[in-house]
Order: C-alpha cells, then structure tokens, then sequence
C-alpha cells in the first residue's frame, strides 16, 4: 500500500491508457474535491485523471505491481487488496463522492459498492455485456452483464442519470453496459435553494 505523505514531492503523471469516454462524460457530476474510489484500478488511467480534477482518489486493486506506478502521484491513496476472495478491506462507514469501475465485474461486490457512496455520490460504471464472446475476450459469461443487469443492481437505491447497453466499434469492438448513477439524499430534502430539484447536467 502507498499513500500520498505530507512533504513528499508529488511524481509527475506517467503515460498511462487514456481514461474511458463514459467516465469523462459524468465525471462533472462528482463533487467538487469529493473523495473518489477507483476499484479494480489497474494502474490508475481513472484514479490519475481523478486526482488531475482535484479529487482525492483511493485506488483499489490486487496487483501491487500496477498500484506501484501510482506511488508519489498527488492525491492518490492506493491499497492492495484481494476484493474478490478477502473481506471488503474499507472500514464501514467509508463514504465517497464517486465510486468508479471499468472493465471489472464480480457481482458479490455490488452491495458494497452501492453502500460505498456518500449522498449525491456518483456510481460510475462500465463493463462487458453479453454478446462479447461473438467480438473477443472476455466471453467468459461470469464476466459479461446480462441485459439490463446494471439497472437491476441499482433499481429502488440510485437515481439513474444514464444507461446504455449495446455495441462499441472503437477502441476495439465490444459489447458493453455502462451506467451513471446517483445516491440522492433524502427526498425531504432534495431540493435547491430555489426548491427545485437537483438538476443532472446532461449536457458535461
């Protein structure tokens, strides 16, 4: 595990894949410096442009070796941490203005990612849907979503800004289902100060 120290020269960005194109298209909707959790992380491409926004970004993952290339990046806490096969390592009670997944799907974690969020905070996810074993890997069905799953994982706890499941030709061909989604506070309270209520920017 590394984290971010008080008087430690913060590393440059190293080249890294270019963050998901669902992911920068919501990624207006987190608040402002809100803490952000990037699970299954990887070497961070989403963690990174997090912490370029402002935010405070735990990046979790089990391959130490991808966390390590995060060492010394500004705002980034990593952990390494088998979320699949140990208990879920953030201390109840963890909250986060956004909880981000890509190209990751374990189906137990779902209860913890949702309970992972902060009022108004952003569930941004996007993964692999049936139908991608025709295009290439994964075709494995555990880690490819049925239709609609995504709105079923979040149906009665989150308000959903955006789905989409279908076809992507670029980067590579894909089958995918992406969701962003928001925990809204209490609807006694769910207005502005003009009595509205939230407005989701669709526009980025």
């Amino acid at each position: 595990m590394s984290s971010e120290l008080p008087g430690v020269n913060c590393a440059s960005h190293v080249a890294i894949g270019e963050p998901s194109r669902w992911v920068k298209r919501w990624a207006h909707l987190v608040e402002g410096g809100g803490a952000v959790l990037d699970v299954a992380s990887g070497a961070g491409r989403h963690a990174r442009f997090f912490a370029s926004r402002g935010h405070p970004v735990t990046a979790i993952d089990r391959d130490a070796a991808a966390l390590a290339t995060m060492d010394g990046v500004c705002s980034i806490t990593t952990l390494a941490a088998d979320i699949e096969n140990c208990p879920w390592p953030l201390a109840a009670g963890v909250r986060f203005a956004a909880v981000v997944v890509t190209n990751y799907l374990h189906r137990p974690l779902f209860p913890q990612l949702l309970d992972a969020l902060a009022p108004a905070g952003v569930l941004i996810y996007e993964t692999f849907a049936r139908g991608n074993e025709a295009v290439g890997k994964p075709s494995n069905p555990a880690f490819l979503l049925a239709p609609g799953e995504l709105l079923g994982a979040v149906r009665g706890k989150l308000r959903v800004v955006a789905f989409q499941d279908g076809f992507l030709a670029e980067p590579r061909p894909a089958y995918v289902q992406r969701i962003c989604a928001i925990r809204e506070p209490d609807r006694s309270l769910n207005t502005d100060s003009t009595g509205l209520p939230p407005r989701y920017d669709l526009t980025g």
